[in-house]
């Protein structure tokens, strides 16, 4: 029995260098997602077959008397058996694909292994079915509730392989011969598997860590492009700002060429090949013609695909990705490459990803362009009341959570463009829904949690049916800004801030109380009137709703601040109701 281990140590060794060696290629690497399509787990039913069946060919005969283990098993003797590691390769496939991964490797191994013959083909054959079935229930039992570890693999592992050793014992005859084969086998198979299984599952999570880092590193570098371009950006599609952008740009990614144009021409090209890909009006190559008609991105990896009419362009692969705003293509991103295995899948991702910031960019460039011309003043001066660090303090938050909790960072950075989008669509008009205003103060708190995840609660208590009323734009997220800004200075406990909306008698009643340090009776008093210059604020924004609810709703809307120093602050806001659901936007 116990010189038996090292020789399934060594076909463990084998198998582990297949599974190293599948580790370095790309497609198995993205196999390892946790979401697959059909074609993936074909893929991975083939992967893991074929190491089934390489485990079949490496197994150690045993015959009653001897155990030999140094030949290529093509066939099996009608009395002997043999010792392998054909349920690690199905148990861990099973854990990764689920079901029917499990019970596609199991088929492929168990059939080559029936057909291989010996007294124990049927019972092995059987048991790696089951196996491969079994494994791949709890591999997805296990994702529903946690992610899959090596100690739990491990488990898994050495019960599939205990079974197996059960089936032997239960399927073939005689029961003595089997009894002693089980005696010889168990232990070394058991064990031996259970170490292999941990190892195979350790080069696994470290597929899943690099790819982890890969992500956190490339949305870090992503949001250092975009803080640095930020204020180039917020000048809109022009030649100057656009060359710095370019600039910028070819300095922190891997690219031979930036080039950015609008939907007119080129205006700013930087890297090689400036002497034939100037800026100009009018496009150097067909492809920049493709995305702004189509809006998708296109790739490019050779000179034929780029289509530069120039034969002797160094540049041999490109990604173009479309700018928009508003969802209408308003230009392009190219980034362009000399080598056409430099153009890698992480270098495409973080393309699009600096393709989807710099379109937020120019929408905000674009909605800025605009409030300049609304002849609404007060929605002007509420868009004023947006802290200037807030984008910045929200980047380097998100940033930091890039290298600690990347699905949160992800998480944030969606929070933060719908907040723009919502801020700037709301400037457009005169009244939004309800429903629209407090998921536009949802984002804002999201970002603002993340940066002090303890310092205060907020909740909600919505009336429902009031969804789809109207009310004005930024009346709501003002009022829960002072709260978490001005209530709690000061405090180590933690604050409360309610917001409260409902139907009183003709009125839609809008609340926020907080529990917070109060304001005295002379500044309260003022608050809402007039400005109160300060070292926190003015007071500008509740000067600006009320006056905006005095305009619109002409003098119907009640606007209305009471607190107690030490116990807290409510603002209350009455529109009137039949207000809300006749206004247009």
């Amino acid at each position: 029995m116990i010189h038996l281990i090292p020789l399934m140590i060594e076909r463990v060794g084998i198998v582990l260098i297949a599974a190293f060696l599948f580790s370095q290629v790309k497609s198995f690497r993205k196999l390892i997602e946790q979401h697959q399509g059909g074609r993936d787990k074909v893929l991975l039913v083939l992967i893991f077959g074929l190491l089934g069946v390489v485990s079949n060919y490496t197994g150690i005969k045993i015959f009653p008397e001897t155990i030999t283990g140094n030949t290529w098993l093509m066939e099996v003797e009608p009395d002997s058996a043999i010792a392998n590691t054909r349920i690690m390769g199905i148990t861990i496939g099973g854990l990764l694909g689920g079901p029917v991964v499990g019970i596609g490797v199991g088929l492929i191994s168990g059939i080559h292994r029936y057909f291989l013959g010996g007294f124990t083909a049927t019972a092995c054959a059987v048991s790696a079915v089951l196996a491969g079935g079994a494994a791949g229930y709890l591999g997805l039992w296990r994702k529903k509730r946690k992610s899959i570890t090596a100690g739990y693999a491990v488990g898994v592992g050495v019960s599939m392989e205990a079974i197996q050793m059960l089936l032997i014992l239960a399927l073939t005859d005689p029961f003595s011969r089997a009894f002693r084969l089980v005696e010889v086998i168990a232990f070394p198979m058991i064990v031996v598997n259970g170490l292999g299984m941990l190892l195979f599952m350790l080069i696994i999570q470290n597929i899943v860590r690099e790819q982890e880092k890969t992500r956190a590193l490339q949305t870090t570098k992503a949001f250092t492009i975009a803080d640095r371009t930020l204020p180039y950006f917020r000048k809109g599609l022009n030649g100057e700002s656009c060359q710095e952008v370019a600039r910028i740009m070819l300095d922190l990614t891997e690219a031979d060429a930036i080039v950015i144009t609008d939907s007119e021409g080129v205006l700013a090209h930087v890297g090689s090949a400036e002497d034939h890909h100037k800026p100009t009006k009018g496009f150097a190559t067909e492809l920049t013609k493709k995305v702004l008609k189509q809006g998708e991105v296109i790739m490019a990896k050779s000179r034929e695909e780029i289509l530069c009419r120039n034969e002797d362009c160094p540049l041999l692969a490109a990604v173009v990705l479309p700018l928009k705003v508003h969802g209408e293509t308003v230009g392009t991103l190219k980034l362009y490459f000399h080598d056409p295995a430099s153009l890698t899948e992480v270098q495409q991702q973080l393309a699009e990803g600096l393709a989807k910031l710099f379109s937020t960019q120019l929408e905000h460039a674009d909605a800025e362009e605009q409030l300049k011309l609304l002849k609404d003043a007060e929605v002007k001066a509420l868009q004023a009341q947006i802290h200037p660090h807030f984008l910045f303090n929200s980047i380097n938050t998100i940033s930091v959570l890039c290298r600690t909790q990347p699905e949160k960072a992800r998480e944030l950075l969606q929070e933060l463009s719908h907040f723009f989008r919502s801020n700037l669509q709301g400037a457009r008009n005169l009244v939004i829904p309800l429903e629209k205003e407090i998921e536009h103060v949802k984002a804002y708190l999201s970002l603002e949690q993340a940066r002090f995840p303890d310092r205060y609660e907020v909740s909600w208590e919505v009336e429902r049916g009031l969804e789809a009323r109207l009310v004005p734009p930024f009346v709501l997220q003002p009022l829960v800004e002072n709260s978490i800004r001005h209530a709690f200075t000061r405090r180590r406990e933690k604050g409360d801030v309610l917001v409260r909306i409902t139907i009183e008698g003709s009125d839609l009643h809008i609340r926020v109380s907080d529990n917070g340090n109060g304001i005295p009776e002379e500044k309260r008093m003022i608050l809402g009137n007039e400005t109160v210059p300060s070292k926190h604020g003015t007071g500008t924004a509740l000067v600006n709703i009320k006056e905006r609810l005095d305009g619109i709703y002409s003098h119907r809307a009640r606007f209305a601040i009471t607190s107690k120093v030490g116990t807290g602050t409510e603002i209350s806001i009455r529109i009137p109701y039949e207000s809300t659901g006749g206004l247009q936007s």
